[in-house]
């Protein structure tokens, strides 16, 4: 149509171009398209031309000027955009239908289309250096967003930058990590599939495979493409893809079984209304452009009438194959297999892609382009004053002004905004629709959701309906290379594999992950320790020797026991002290010899319990200090058995150098001694209570540390020097030839008593946390149970059982 100033249109409305094999001597025939009409294609071009009729009856956008089209077909061919680009550039004469009704210039205001991102790109480098605004309706590849190689290029639909980062928040939302990508070879599928994947990376989603293909491909290649999906372990594919090779890929699917997958699609393929005739991909979702209501377009597109239709050779093929009849009487000898349409073909009744206006997205798109360009034409040549506006439609308007106008277009249109930004591209909005079947079985198109990119960082996108997801589920199915590591667990990748494929091993010993899918486990604080499960850090279980436990009760039971058998044997003692057995044997060293052995059994029970600060000094030297009492008696009483036999030989006077007095002087002078180093030892580093946290990884061991270990061995080692020192001097007097010889029960008694604390020695040493104490405890025990029976059982049996022995006679006797 021609008018002062012309916009053109590009679409793909066919879907092939015809096939021309040259031979080179003659003219080739021009450029045609075959195969069947994209109704959908026809629609936009014909939305077009219903917002220039608008426009042109509009009192306020360019009042008085009428606005010309030449809308084209490039049939999904890159070749013959190309072709279009240079005719709508001026550079060959403009071809009509209408006759007598062209245009003369040669050169259009603006450019409408195309409708991919390959065609966009061929033009937008023809038309460039021309200055001619370019605004796509459907063109969505982020590389045209560069204004270095396409700077008069604009667009009405979002960049698939965005479109890719809101897929990859899509599939990270429902959890799937594990996917197959598929994508056509061109700019659209390989720069939007890029754009997705490095987003997707980011999310952490990993690829199983990434394949792509072109529906100009052999048909073995599509077909590989088909079994690559068939076979993968991805339950999830993502496709972006445009409709014309989804078809080709959804045909070849469709010809074989296939396990089911949850589709995601990119806008280009996912509303158009021609794929929901593949069942097999319900509940498929994805992002589409919004849907839109354009007042009056549903009449004009139904207001065909064979005549309107017959002056259209567009229109007349469009309305043939919709109804399967011919309007014109064909040549003599023309084939054909149509009858005439009779005229009762009624449009409205029309089940077509055309007619459908219940999800308009990219018509829109394509009407708010043509008000862009109308708009920048109207501030180029129109000015307002006072309350009217005055436009001059014989301004001689440059492409170049359109083009820098265009720029600054910040208006609303059926409450729609249209702007662009410094790169040429709109606010980025989507909504999330879902293929889901209705009540009669088929398949719609439902909006479950939107994604609005100029919202703040993590609330661009929202869900706010139910989704149907593959084969009908209401679960979100699960995509994942390995299912999700438990707490407890951490991941360790796969030999060659991606991130995503990974085996789940418990955390180490002392470490934990209380989260699912952990990289890695982290060690619990000095005093916790994990659970069973991994998952927690519990507080260390406290250890120590108590009363309450078996050992415990039985060593206290001991201690005890010793003790009052010690006090039962002073007892008798005490009842027979003016017995021979009791006067011949010292009975003041006895008695005191009998005391300490009742504090020796009783210490043990200091070592028993929580330590504390006191208990664990009163242990050590209580131990070391009634030890050294009792050795000190018994080296006492050893001396005094060796000074009584050599005093009875004729001349000696060795019992006045070894009266009581010095006996009791002996004893307090060894035994100061030991004070004396305990002393030092509390002074300067006493022992004090400790938690010991490494004998025991996953429990805490509560002792006392010694402070000085030189302390420590300084009083064991002073006991055993004692001991030895007496079991010497046993060993010298244990033929003293007596009836009842003393020196023989001393010299069985520190024989025993150090064995014990030559076996104590490694035995303490090695033992791990309480049993260390338990060794301590059973050595004083055993040691103490060996002086008291070695040195007083014999004595209270013979007064308690044999009292003909206990005479001064017998004790008196030569002999064994």
């Amino acid at each position: 149509m021609d008018g002062d100033y012309v916009i053109g249109g590009v679409f793909s409305i066919h879907y092939y171009m015809h096939t021309v094999k040259h031979n080179y001597t003659t003219m080739p025939e021009p450029i045609s398209c075959a195969g069947s009409i994209d109704s959908r294609g026809l629609r936009f071009s014909r939305a077009m031309v219903f917002a220039i009729e608008q426009i042109n009856n509009s009192t306020e956008l360019l009042p008085g000027i009428k606005l010309g089209y030449e809308i084209y077909d490039t049939c999904a061919s890159v070749s013959v955009a190309v072709h279009v680009a240079f005719q709508l550039s001026g550079g060959l004469d403009p071809v009509f239908n209408t006759g007598d009704k062209c245009s003369k210039s040669g050169m259009v205001m603006g450019i409408v289309g195309t409708s991919g991102s390959t065609s966009s790109i061929s033009m937008s480098r023809i038309i460039g250096p021309f200055n001619i605004p370019q605004v796509s309706h459907f063109a969505t590849c982020a590389c045209l967003s560069d204004k270095q190689q396409y700077p008069s290029f604009f667009r009405t639909i979002p960049s698939d930058q965005f479109q890719a980062d809101a897929l990859a928040k899509l599939v990270k939302h429902f959890g799937w990590t594990w996917i197959g990508a598929v994508r056509s070879d061109s700019d659209y599928g390989n720069n939007g599939m890029a754009s997705f994947l490095h987003a997707a990376r980011k999310e952490g989603i990993c690829v199983e495979y990434s394949e792509s293909f072109s529906r100009t491909h052999p048909r073995s290649r599509i077909q590989r493409v088909a079994d690559v999906i068939r076979r993968s372990t991805a339950k999830v594919v993502v496709a972006f893809i445009p409709t014309g090779d989804m078809r080709i890929l959804l045909e070849e699917l469709s010809s074989k079984p296939s396990p089911p997958r949850q589709w995601i699609g990119s806008e280009a393929w996912v509303t158009d209304p021609d794929m929901l005739r593949f069942s097999f991909l319900a509940g498929a979702i994805g992002f589409g452009i919004e849907k839109s209501v354009i007042p009056g377009l549903r009449d004009f597109l139904l207001d065909l009438s064979p005549s309107k239709v017959a002056d259209s050779p567009l229109l007349t093929m469009f309305w043939e194959e919709a109804f399967n009849c011919r309007l014109v009487k064909r040549q003599v000898g023309e084939a054909t297999d149509r009858s005439v349409c009779d005229g009762t073909e009624y449009i409205k009744t029309l089940q077509s892609s055309y007619t459908d206006t219940s999800q308009l997205r990219i018509t829109n798109m394509a009407y708010k382009a043509v008000y862009a360009i109308a708009h920048a034409i109207h501030n180029a040549v129109c000015q307002k004053t006072d309350s009217t506006t005055q436009c001059d439609k014989f301004t001689k308007l440059e492409a170049r002004e359109v083009l820098n106008q265009l720029k600054k277009v910040n208006f609303s249109q059926n409450g729609y905004d249209v702007s662009f930004d410094a790169n040429g591209d709109p606010v980025a909005t989507y909504e999330l629709v879902n293929w889901q079947r209705n009540e009669s079985g088929s398949i719609e198109l439902v909006t479950v959701g939107q994604y609005d990119s100029s919202l703040p960082v993590g609330q661009e996108f929202l869900i706010n309906r139910n989704l149907t997801w593959v084969e009908g589920g209401t679960q979100v199915p699960v995509s994942v290379c390995t299912d999700i590591c438990p707490s407890g667990t951490r991941k360790v990748l796969q030999k060659g594999k991606p991130i995503c494929c990974y085996d789940c091993t418990p955390c180490p010993e002392g470490e934990i992950s209380n989260t699912t899918d952990s990289f890695d486990c982290f060690p619990c604080p000095k005093e916790f320790w994990p659970n069973a499960e991994r998952d927690t850090c519990l507080p260390k279980p406290v250890e120590f020797l108590s009363f309450n436990e078996p050992l415990g009760i039985v060593l206290a039971t001991f201690s005890i026991g010793g003790a009052c058998l010690t006090i039962i044997t002073a007892a008798v003692f005490y009842r027979h002290r003016s017995s021979p057995i009791v006067r011949a044997n010292n009975s003041e060293l006895s008695f005191l010899l009998l005391i300490s052995l009742t504090l020796c059994f009783l210490c043990s029970l200091t070592f028993i319990g929580a330590p504390s600060e006191w208990s664990c000094m009163l242990r050590h030297t209580a131990f070391g200090n009634t030890f050294v009492l009792c050795m000190s008696c018994v080296l006492g009483k050893t001396i005094v058995v060796l000074t009584a036999f050599r005093a009875t030989l004729p001349g000696s006077n060795l019992m006045k150098w070894f009266g009581p007095s010095q006996q009791r002087l002996t004893v307090v002078s060894f035994t100061f001694i030991q004070v004396l180093i305990c002393t030092i030892w509390l002074v300067l580093s006493p022992p004090f209570p400790m938690k010991n946290l490494t004998t025991y990884k996953e429990r805490i061991i509560l002792e006392c540390a010694l402070g000085s270990a030189l302390g420590f061995w300084a009083v064991l080692g002073y006991i055993g020097l004692l001991a030895v020192f007496c079991f010497v001097l046993a060993v010298l007097a244990r033929k003293l030839p007596n009836n009842f010889n003393e020196a023989k029960l001393i010299t069985f008694s520190m024989l025993i008593f150090c064995a014990v604390w030559i076996t104590f020695i490694p035995a303490y040493v090695s033992s791990p946390g309480k049993y260390t104490v338990a060794v301590e405890i059973f050595a004083i025990l055993a040691s103490s149970f060996g002086l008291i029976t070695c040195i007083f059982a014999p004595k209270c049996f013979i007064i308690l059982f044999k009292p003909e022995k206990n005479t001064k006679k017998y004790l008196m006797s030569r002999g064994l």
